[in-house]
């Protein structure tokens, strides 16, 4: 994975991250305060010889002496005779095996030292125990050591330093247990994001779905709240546009220019708009795609071809009585039932009447030389149904110059764009690319307004509606599902 995609991942699952680590860290932080205080003293000695006489040499062997012997002294701090002297002392209610597994004995190397280091739940406690541990060993070095003719002994353990009352316990260390407990978290939740990531099977960069699919993507709309079943189309030319519609005007231009730049000596003429699924937005792109390509000076004929499920007369609020469909009946021609929506060079055919057989239509000679007449004149851009429920949007592709399909970031996975553009390629027709809509406009990777936005802030008024956008239909609906929810009339297709 490339580090731009690392950052990429890193920014979409932020907050997860920072909310992991801080559980981890509060997690393993409570934990320690919850588990009994151990306090830690201790007291040290020193193993003495002493010496025959007062020259060089016998210093030199006493020095020799006590270090061989305080290795074994060792030994002796683990003795139970130690750890009875040490609850006689102390009067401790506890055994003397158990009194022995709180104290641990031991030598600097090259010394002649003896370090004793006690445990308790108190720090009174821990402090008493090593400086009588280190008394009841001293003792015993004294019994082994005495010898018949010198009844002070050649070899003592002398007590040093005191034990000192430790002011904070040895355990639990809350400072490391919180450092460590954030470093789980941090871990856990960077193998969540990536591992995620490595899942996730959704259409979520530009980058990714032309590496998918080997489709060029000629165009990604940014996500606006205020797009909706009741206001989906862009103010037209001379009118203020809300700020928070700027992207999505700027983005359905490039849409334009690169399919009037796809074949620039044989541009195409007939368009079809259509999605895998209901609800990504295929009709409310067309409508717009048609409203910007008649703004610069071209005409164009928007046709409603969904004969199941038709939006476009909703969206621009024209008659929904008559269209496509008297004309392919010969009930009626295009000069009887083109509609002109307020915008010079756009006129908009609805689907008229719901026929019984809709494929059957839109694959007709009909329909074929309809296409022919209005595109000597006009670009035809065609709004199709999705192409998994239904096979209308195939069929009519192969009467068109190709296909453009609309996905939704975030929700359209990979295997039904496959899927979907496989429909289109079994028909002989091609796919002429790919719009990406609902795209993000922070942390997705796909659309950076912020330029734009702030280019645009000193010229148009802030507006801030806030509507709730439709439900869309979930991805695990199978084809069968997803064509019996198609059929019904009480969602928006978008």
């Amino acid at each position: 994975m490339e580090f731009k995609s690392q950052l990429r991942v890193l920014r979409a699952h932020w907050l997860i991250i920072v909310v992991c680590t801080l559980i981890g860290a509060a997690g393993l932080g409570l934990w320690a305060q919850l588990q009994p205080k151990v306090y830690t003293a201790e007291a040290s000695g020193y193993v003495a010889v002493t010496a025959s006489s007062s020259d060089a040499g016998s210093a030199l062997i006493a020095d020799n002496l006590a270090k061989a012997k305080v290795k074994s002294y060792i030994d002796v701090g683990s003795w139970r005779a130690v750890a009875e002297s040490a609850i006689t002392k102390l009067g401790l209610e506890t055994t003397p095996e158990a009194l022995i597994g709180q104290v641990t004995v031991t030598n600097p190397i090259d010394t002649v030292n003896i370090n004793v280091r006690a445990d308790a739940g108190t720090p009174e406690g821990a402090r008493d125990l090593a400086q009588a541990w280190l008394a009841g060993l001293s003792e015993q070095v004294a019994k082994l050591d005495q010898s018949a003719d010198e009844t002070d002994g050649t070899i003592r353990l002398v007590e040093g330093d005191s034990a000192r009352l430790p002011d904070a316990p040895s355990y639990p260390n809350t400072r490391l247990m919180i450092l460590f407990g954030g470093l789980a978290g941090l871990m856990a939740a960077l193998i969540y994001a990536f591992a995620r990531h490595a899942l996730d099977r959704r259409i979520r960069s530009v980058e990714a779905l032309e590496r998918e699919t080997d489709i060029a993507v000629v165009g990604t709309i940014p996500f606006e709240k205020s797009f909706s079943s009741d206001r989906r189309l862009l103010p037209v030319s001379g009118t203020a546009m809300p700020r928070g519609l700027f992207g999505i005007s700027e983005a359905i231009r490039e849409l334009r220019s690169n399919i009037q730049f796809m074949d620039v000596d044989n541009p195409p003429r007939v368009l079809v708009m259509t999605s895998p699924l209901p609800g990504d937005g295929k009709s409310t792109t067309s409508a717009n795609l048609a409203l910007t390509i008649a703004q610069s000076g071209q005409p164009v004929y928007l046709i409603d071809a969904d004969l199941r499920r038709p939006m476009l007369a909703s969206i621009f609020g024209v008659i929904e009585g008559a269209g496509l469909t008297d004309i392919l009946a010969r009930r009626a021609t295009v000069d009887d039932v083109a509609q002109d929506v307020g915008v010079v060079g756009l006129r908009m055919i609805a689907a008229g009447r719901v026929p019984p057989n809709p494929s059957e239509l839109l694959g007709s000679a009909r329909m074929r030389d309809l296409l022919t007449q209005l595109s000597q004149d006009a670009i035809v851009i065609l709004d199709a149904p999705p192409l998994l429920p239904v096979t209308d949007a195939a069929i009519l592709s192969t009467q068109a110059d190709g296909a453009i399909v609309v996905v939704s970031a975030g929700k359209t996975t990979f295997d039904l764009l496959k899927r979907a553009t496989a429909t289109v390629d079994k028909v002989g027709a091609r796919v002429l690319g790919i719009v990406i809509n609902r795209v993000p406009k922070r942390g997705g990777g796909y659309y950076d307004d912020r330029y734009a936005r702030e280019y645009y802030a000193s010229t148009v008024p802030d507006e801030t509606e806030d509507i709730a956008k439709a439900e869309d239909p979930p991805e695990s609906l199978t084809p069968t599902d997803t064509r019996r929810r198609y059929r019904r009339t009480d969602t928006t297709n978008g």
